[in-house]
């Protein structure tokens, strides 16, 4: 049997040392700012999240929520605090979310509770001293997955059921998975216990995708197949419909890599996420 195309510690030789590196910066960050940590949008222990502020927050800032991957089944908030450092750079309020995780949550109570959280988020602005013109969201591999929904109707929801969402103004997805349909099979079998309906149900390439936000699709060079191929397939599917989005290619950049150069925001990546933040 071939490697799993889905299974990035297959490709990344330095994987745990990459994911240390991220936690790290994460604490080192955390260290040294303010913030009000672990507030809740939900009755759940994991509907928490933590808002990170700038220096000089005169005025109505601009503020940016990041949503971590982990495959849907891993992953905390606390590890991605680097990701604030480009909303920081802009002069925004960063706010890292977190989420339950499969098997024990099935994903379609994760979707909602990402359009919950973006929704406190919404509703905080104004006692947060931002925004809500200048929300923009990022999301890493499951967490771009996830993100993409506040800008989109699953196949199957009804509009009895379709969840309120908050006008967003621009959208990093960061090496996301866009077609769940391999996820059932893969090594992730018996880790989220995806069923083909889960699966069928929160496809973004077969979901309602909603005009708006500015979207940038993004993937590293040495993401494996299923990433690039779904990337740029999302991509065009999303200019074709609501136009307004950018496909990217980082060079020399792996899964795990790509967050690092993310979290500085004098990278080209970095950069492109500041930009979106304060445009």
């Amino acid at each position: 049997m071939g490697q799993d195309l889905y299974n990035n510690r297959n490709f990344i030789p330095d994987f745990n040392e990459l994911m240390a590196e991220t936690a790290a910066r994460s604490h080192e960050l955390a260290a040294r700012v303010e913030a009000k940590t672990d507030v809740a949008y939900g009755a759940g222990a994991r509907e928490r999240m933590d808002i990170i502020f700038p220096a000089d927050r005169t005025g109505n800032v601009p503020i940016h929520m990041f949503i971590h991957g982990g495959y849907w089944r891993a992953g905390n908030k606390n590890d991605c605090w680097l990701m604030a450092a480009p909303a920081l750079q802009a002069g925004a309020i960063a706010v890292i979310v977190g989420y339950d995780l499969m098997p024990g949550a099935r994903l379609g109570r994760i979707v909602q509770q990402i359009r919950a959280a973006a929704m406190h988020v919404y509703n905080l602005c104004p006692e947060l001293g931002a925004d809500r013109k200048r929300l923009t969201v990022s999301g890493h591999s499951a967490g771009a997955h996830l993100a993409s929904y506040l800008a989109a109707y699953g196949p199957q929801e009804t509009e009895g059921t379709l969840a309120a969402l908050p006008q967003i103004q621009g959208m990093l997805l960061i090496s996301g998975i866009y077609d769940l349909t391999d996820i059932p099979n893969s090594f992730l079998k018996e880790e989220t216990r995806m069923t083909a309906a889960e699966a069928a149900a929160w496809s973004p390439l077969t979901s309602r995708q909603l005009a708006g936000p500015q979207r940038i699709v993004m993937v590293s060079e040495h993401d494996s197949p299923p990433f690039h191929q779904q990337g740029r397939q999302f991509a065009t599917m999303l200019e074709d419909s609501v136009g307004n989005t950018q496909y990217r290619v980082e060079p020399g950049l792996n899964h795990l890599s790509i967050v690092l150069q993310l979290s500085d925001p004098s990278s080209p990546s970095g950069q492109c996420l500041v930009e979106l933040i304060e445009n």
